[in-house]
């Protein structure tokens, strides 16, 4: 698709909350239809309390707005899926100051349901709200193996294995991460096809950051402890490192395009704690936050999207499927449109 008539950008996330009173009424907002009680909840509240209630996400998305307003003449709008601003409100706006088509820029990289398919719900959704005269809304396509996106992971990488010990850097192992899924989800939007993509962003990182040797793994479960998620475990596997004698390790949470409460809390409260604990060196690559190089990847997006060229992607001798953007919600393939219907 080209679409030369682009008229506003959308930056479309997750949302958070920004002061202690907001935390619970969040976090129900986020399992809203699970029913899940305020006593389990209350557990994850704990993690936000701990920075005073306040989500990084919300602030990291408005610098990266920053960045992104002060390189093009797009009104640049902002909206989330779970707290304000909401993206029925944002959707609002942009009906009432005139927007015909803008495109969305969703702050995950990946395809499958909660990182692609859940954001296309979002945009009917606040289309729907906006009601007649609601602009057209073009999601953009996954990046996760965007030129832009792979180099500013490895320079992280290579940031995060300066602060070791001298006497540790050549030895550290490079671990990546990612948000764990539950493995009935696994499947939803293709075979694999968020672990395929993560273990080739994986790859391309380590590739590009001059490791040929690394691990993926995964973080963040939550839920019952029978139900099975995606392993291993980032901590359980710190430990099996640590019985086979590594003395230092660089976690890069190449799942994440922001430092928000999965990267600060699990990361850098809970597996620093776990890596002392276990007698290893720690350091956790930074994610990409508000870097003008996130902008640029950003604008590059929807520049790919007004001139129809083709997509900017790190050569590779295997590449694994990467779907294109999608109008006003639609699904870009039957096997993700199906099971999201179903939800």
């Amino acid at each position: 698709m080209q679409f030369q008539d682009i008229e506003a950008l959308l930056v479309l996330s997750f949302g958070g909350p920004e002061g202690p009173e907001q935390v619970m009424p969040f976090l129900r907002n986020v399992t809203r239809g699970r029913g899940i009680p305020d006593e389990r909840l209350a557990t994850v509240a704990e993690h936000y309390q701990h920075f005073g209630g306040v989500s990084p996400i919300n602030g990291i998305n408005r610098a990266l707005i920053e960045q992104i307003r002060a390189r093009t003449e797009l009104p640049v709008y902002f909206g989330n899926r779970n707290w304000e601003p909401y993206a029925e409100d944002a959707v609002a706006a942009m009906r009432d100051n005139g927007i015909r088509r803008a495109a969305v820029f969703a702050t995950s990289a990946w395809g499958g349901y909660s990182g692609c398919a859940q954001y296309q719900e979002d945009i009917t959704r606040a289309r729907a709200a906006a009601g007649a005269g609601a602009p057209e809304l073009v999601k953009l396509r996954s990046y996760f193996d965007h030129p832009l996106l792979i180099g500013m992971f490895a320079d992280a990488v290579a940031d995060a294995a300066a602060t070791l010990p001298a006497e540790l850097r050549a030895g550290a192992r490079l671990v990546f991460t990612a948000h764990s899924i539950p493995l009935r989800t696994k499947d939803r939007c293709g075979p694999d096809l968020y672990q395929r993509q993560v273990a080739h962003t994986s790859a391309l990182v380590a590739a590009a950051a001059g490791y040929s040797e690394y691990d993926q793994v995964w973080q963040s479960r939550s839920g019952p402890p029978q139900v099975p998620w995606l392993e291993p475990d980032v901590a359980d596997h710190l430990d099996a490192l640590a019985g086979r004698g590594t003395r230092a390790v660089i976690v890069c949470p190449v799942g994440f395009v922001s430092d928000h409460i999965e990267v600060v809390w699990d990361l850098d409260n809970e597996l620093t704690q776990h890596a002392a604990a276990a007698g290893i060196a720690f350091a956790r690559a930074s994610t990409p936050n508000a870097q003008p190089r996130f902008a640029e990847l950003v604008l590059d997006l929807v520049d790919e999207l007004r001139e129809g060229r083709e997509a900017s992607r790190v050569p590779a001798p295997e590449p694994v499927p990467a779907f294109g953007q999608s109008l006003n919600g639609a699904f870009c393939t039957a096997a993700c449109e199906a099971p999201a219907q179903r939800r």
